[in-house]
């Protein structure tokens, strides 16, 4: 008969590393034309207007629910006074902050990842 396999403790049982899991560019693109609108002391009814859109629109925008075309995304841009370049530019900066993120804690999700949201940036999910 064989000797049982010895009991291993936890610690010595390997983990996978964790993997960084980019945000979508529609969620940073949403946090940012908020964040202007916000700026600006708008209302979702008032920024929508003026950008030809329905508010129900601009909100799903907002929520990273929509994946807006480039004429919306124009057209929102310009309704908050900013030019194209300047909000590909902050989502870029988003993307770049997520790449930079090192601390990896956050609450568990039902997809099996946690959600991290670093110091007024953007939301990052960490696949196990």
């Amino acid at each position: 008969m064989a000797d049982p396999a010895p009991a291993r403790h936890l610690s010595a049982v390997p983990t996978r590393p964790r993997r960084r899991i980019e945000p979508l560019w529609r969620h940073l693109l949403g946090e940012q034309l908020r964040r202007l609108r916000h700026e600006r002391g708008e209302t979702l009814g008032q920024t929508a207007a003026r950008a030809g859109i329905s508010p129900q629109y601009l909100s799903e925008v907002e929520r990273g629910l929509k994946e807006p075309s480039s004429e919306m995304i124009a057209a929102v841009a310009h309704a908050l006074d900013a030019t194209l370049i300047d909000l590909t530019l902050a989502v870029a900066a988003d993307l770049a902050a997520v790449s930079e993120l090192t601390v990896v804690t956050g609450l568990s999700t039902a997809a099996g990842a946690d959600r991290v949201r670093s110091a007024g940036g953007p939301a990052v999910m960490l696949a196990a």
